[in-house]
């Protein structure tokens, strides 16, 4: 299912999306160097990132014109919630420049227009709300702790969008 999924307005990356299986053993280590990076060291949160949800997911990947990984996302559907899916682990290796939201807006396109989504839930950090709230997400929970930083449940629903 590896698919390049188009050039963003700077025509020096591209967004590309693979199950785990097609992912290399490259991107797969930037892929996990960048999350540890940011949600672990970074954060200074002590946490298992590894949890095992990457064998289902789709990746999806911004990377410049020389392969190297601008931002990442990951996707997987819900494992009790028909036609629902989850957008987690959302990064940006090179910040203010607005691929992260380029890469979050690709990915609710193909989930919903691709996946079939109904609904497309996230677990995020209460500081980046309104980066979510950009593409139409609405928090559906009170603020709760997850490993030591306050988190929000919010939802976007097919056809509800801003």
């Amino acid at each position: 299912m590896s698919v390049v999924i188009g050039k963003n307005k700077c025509s020096c990356s591209r967004i590309v999306s693979k199950t785990f299986n097609e992912l290399s053993l490259k991107e797969l280590y930037e892929i996990l160097k960048a999350r540890v990076d940011i949600f672990v060291v970074e954060q200074q949160c002590a946490y298992p990132e590894i949890d095992g949800i990457d064998y289902s997911a789709i990746h999806y990947q911004m990377l410049d014109s020389n392969g190297n990984l601008l931002a990442y996302l990951r996707i997987y559907p819900d494992s009790d919630k028909e036609n629902t899916w989850h957008i987690g682990r959302v990064i940006t290796t090179v910040r203010k420049q607005g691929f992260g939201q380029k890469l979050l807006h690709q990915a609710v396109e193909d989930l919903f227009n691709q996946h079939h989504a109904d609904e497309i839930i996230l677990e995020v950090q209460t500081y980046a709300i309104p980066f979510y709230q950009k593409e139409g997400f609405k928090v559906t929970s009170e603020p709760f702790d997850d490993a030591g930083i306050m988190h929000v449940n919010m939802s976007l629903k097919k056809g509800l969008r801003d």
